[in-house]
């Protein structure tokens, strides 16, 4: 994965790029996560996959990152974890239920946009409450970029 600083020095430990190709943000929130000693261990060596992951709720109104991928540590033989368990979000219940309130709303689901480390070396998950994107829009945002990239393309030509 590739290991990048934000502005408030935190590490990016794994990222979903397709998530902003796929949907829009409408709101977006950090969260803690609940993790074994051999998880923070191989998140920090960067061995995390959240491209196919989803957040879900519980019937006690929790939140779950399903579907993540943590790769077991190579240092512990005999306790290590399991590579795609459901791991808990840590949020204040009124995020919570705002979160379900608009979850509720027809097309809006919740998707992890990045796993990092904070100032103090916390593992926090960055979600999102998304609405879907359909084809026409994938079209216009990938017209958008490649406008982008050809108009720095000019600018360093000219001058």
């Amino acid at each position: 994965m590739i290991k990048k600083k934000t502005s408030n020095s935190s590490k990016i430990l794994a990222q979903n790029r397709k998530a902003s190709f796929n949907y829009f943000f409408k709101e977006e929130y950090e969260a803690g996560i609940v993790l074994q000693g051999s998880e923070i261990k191989s998140l920090k060596n960067t061995k995390a996959n959240i491209q196919e992951a989803f957040v879900e709720f519980d019937k006690d109104g929790e939140l779950y990152l399903a579907n993540s991928h943590i790769q077991s540590y190579k240092g512990i033989q005999l306790f290590n974890h399991k590579p795609t368990r459901k791991r808990k979000l840590l949020l204040h219940k009124t995020e919570i239920k705002k979160m379900i309130g608009k979850v509720k709303e027809k097309g809006l689901t919740i998707v992890p946009i990045a796993i990092y480390l904070n100032s103090r070396n916390i593992a926090k998950v960055k979600i999102a409450v998304a609405q879907g994107k359909k084809l026409y829009d994938k079209r216009a945002s990938v017209k958008e970029r490649e406008w982008k990239r050809d108009k720095q393309r000019m600018e360093k030509i000219d001058y």
